[in-house]
């Protein structure tokens, strides 16, 4: 994790001598957008954790066979920049992500935020944020880590992120769900995988995302929510909205958590929570 830290600051800073310029942008077979950043950070990120015993699946890699992948049980799952269009648009809404994903669970995670020089660390022992990472060691980040935790009770008003993109009817009725439950509600929102660390940091109480992503767009994210207490759920539209805010066990007898290496890439609809009782 610490070379995953380390990369992920690095391909931070490559990622911005190229969003202080005028560049290009091409777009993917399936219309998303990609520039020399997406690309910088994946040949920096890769490089560096090919240094370590276990397989690299990137966004921006070639595709890797289900037949293959279906074989490992511990791997890096990565995000070169997740928010290509907040970067393009350069509200400074971008992340880098990388995530160790063990049997199917994002067991660690970073996810750093080059513009802020912030990084979210999801790890064995607990969820940590540190500041003004640039410059430092990788001992002085560690000693410089201040913990994340989810909210231990509903925030008043409860705290909702909603997607800025992405707020479509079902999202808006599971919000009006929220609001009969706890009354006026507070809607929040930053682009890429911030969403997810506001839960991880208590700022948010609960992230409901009725939308498409893939694997690797939540991985880091989900890492990072994991060690901090919260966890990340498959959204099931015949419970209550208000039912996610309670206990995991209560959560498990109608919902299942997130999981990675499935055959599609593609994401179930989710839901994060902050677990408040």
């Amino acid at each position: 994790m610490k070379i995953a830290a380390e990369c992920a600051i690095q391909a931070g800073e490559a990622m911005l001598e190229i969003y202080a310029q005028d560049f290009e942008v091409e777009f993917k077979s399936d219309d998303s957008p990609l520039t020399a950043a997406d690309k910088a950070a994946h040949r920096i990120i890769v490089a560096a954790l090919e240094q370590t015993p276990y397989p690299v699946l990137s966004e921006e890699s070639a595709a890797v066979s289900y037949e293959e992948r279906s074989s490992w049980t511990t791997y890096w799952l990565v995000d070169p920049l997740d928010g290509t269009k907040e970067f393009i648009k350069k509200n400074g809404e971008f992340t880098v992500n990388i995530a160790l994903i063990d049997q199917g669970i994002p067991v660690a995670g970073v996810v750093y935020v080059p513009v802020e020089a912030t990084l979210y660390l999801g790890l064995e022992n607990g969820a940590f944020k540190v500041a003004q990472c640039v410059g430092k060691s990788i001992d002085e980040l560690i000693g410089s880590a201040t913990s994340c935790r989810i909210s231990q009770s509903p925030s008043t008003p409860l705290r909702i992120v909603a997607s800025k993109s992405h707020c479509n009817d079902e999202t808006r009725s599971f919000i009006a769900d929220l609001e009969a439950r706890y009354g006026a509600v507070e809607l929040v929102s930053r682009g890429s995988s911030l969403k997810l660390c506001m839960v991880a940091e208590g700022s948010a109480d609960i992230y409901p995302r009725i939308a498409p992503t893939m694997e690797w767009d939540t991985a880091a994210a989900h890492a990072v929510v994991r060690a901090a207490g919260g966890a990340v759920f498959e959204f099931n539209p015949s419970v209550s909205a208000a039912d996610y805010l309670c206990t995991p066990d209560a959560q498990e007898s109608f919902s299942a958590m997130l999981r990675y290496n499935k055959e599609n890439l593609l994401n179930p609809y989710f839901v994060v929570s902050g677990l408040c009782k």
